[in-house]
């Protein structure tokens, strides 16, 4: 994807997001996440901070000192924002659609992955559906994988336990999409994209050779 393209694709899934959220019954809100210790609601305000400057940072800093590690302040940040009206955080989230600015310390590309992940991480505990294009699933695929090797990609932060990819060749089964040399591991580039970044529950969803030595993990 070019620039234009990939603001394109965080702005509809945006905004996809924010519909989605607005179906939710009020019981659906205090539910866990996939995410430990994560509710839907915390995972929602988390996705209405994906503009945060250096200002931003700075006052987050000194609301909450004592910041130990970089995983309690996404998380002390994203209960902050929770504690809004459920009103707030959808418009939030819709509000976002059409603006180019992006976390500190980070690209476009994290701004995507964020969007589409954390959203699977609300809809897949409630048994419920929120689409992704195979496009942009795939895009921020290459970026998840992208971190095995990258050095910057190692220290950033981790809400799930990594799994070792090595020997393996990932293998969409809904897009032309691969990585890596080895046994097969195929499925939807979504679940591929979930596995990627820990998601283990995705395990089923997908198969070949690769699966079963995953399993083994």
């Amino acid at each position: 994807m070019n620039d234009d393209e990939l603001w394109t694709a965080i702005d509809a899934q945006r905004l996809r997001t924010a519909d989605w959220l607005e179906t939710l019954r009020p019981d659906d809100w205090g539910h866990r996440s996939l995410c430990d210790g994560w509710t839907v609601r915390d995972v929602a305000g988390h996705l209405t901070l994906q503009q945060m400057g250096l200002g931003d940072v700075f006052r987050l800093a000194v609301k909450h000192p004592g910041v130990h590690s970089l995983n309690w302040m996404i998380l002390t940040s994203a209960r902050d924002q929770a504690a809004l009206p459920i009103e707030q955080l959808v418009g939030g989230i819709r509000g976002m659609a059409g603006s180019r600015r992006h976390n500190l310390g980070v690209t476009p590309f994290e701004t995507l992955l964020d969007i589409v992940v954390q959203g699977q991480d609300m809809a897949i505990p409630l048994g419920r559906s929120l689409p992704v294009p195979p496009e942009a699933a795939a895009t921020a695929a290459d970026r998840a994988w992208g971190y095995q090797a990258s050095r910057s990609g190692r220290r950033k932060s981790k809400v799930f336990k990594p799994l070792s990819y090595a020997g393996l060749r990932l293998v969409a089964t809904d897009i032309d999409w691969s990585v890596g040399a080895g046994p097969e591991l195929r499925g939807p580039v979504l679940s591929l994209l979930l596995l990627l970044t820990g998601r283990r529950v995705v395990l089923p969803q997908l198969e070949g050779p690769g699966a079963l030595t995953l399993q083994q993990v």
